[in-house]
């Protein structure tokens, strides 16, 4: 069994730094933490190798692509064909996160659109994916607060 690994105080310092500016040097990021750059790479190395740092590619707007519409998808799934629905989904180009639920729901994909006709093509891909069962789908009409973490790291 796998240990999980918390995030000590030189660990949250980093991350703070990193989230404020994602694209600064190792140096950079070095001096404003008060470590070595030895350090910032040692721990930078560590959390690529425990998966602690999500892609940053989440950084770039979908809108900046052409796609301006966010939906969710709540979809229902014939429980034997969980696994082979997700496959079908990764090929789906305008689906940018799947979650597996609990409750009402057995998926909550998130997809982009360029606009409402390209949204209702989307999501009949989905529903057309064999052992999907049924889907609503909810427009985002507004961010209210964006993706976080910095506010779950502990103050030193």
């Amino acid at each position: 069994m796998a240990t999980t690994v918390i995030a000590d105080d030189i660990d949250g310092r980093l991350l703070r730094a990193v989230i404020s500016d994602p694209r600064a040097a190792a140096v950079t990021l070095a001096q404003r933490v008060g470590v070595s750059r030895n350090t910032v790479q040692a721990r930078l190395n560590r959390w690529d190798s425990q998966a602690a740092l999500w892609g940053f590619d989440r950084r770039v707007a979908p809108a900046f692509l052409g796609y301006p519409l966010r939906a969710y998808v709540f979809t229902k799934v014939k429980q034997r064909r969980l696994a082979p629905v997700a496959e079908a989904l990764r090929e789906v180009p305008e689906v940018m996160s799947v979650d597996g639920l609990s409750g009402g729901s057995d998926l909550l994909i998130q997809v982009v659109a360029r606009d409402a006709d390209d949204l209702y093509r989307i999501a009949g891909t989905i529903l057309d994916i064999k052992g999907v069962k049924r889907t609503t789908t909810s427009l985002v009409m507004r961010e209210l607060i964006e993706h976080r973490v910095g506010q779950l790291i502990p103050d030193a």
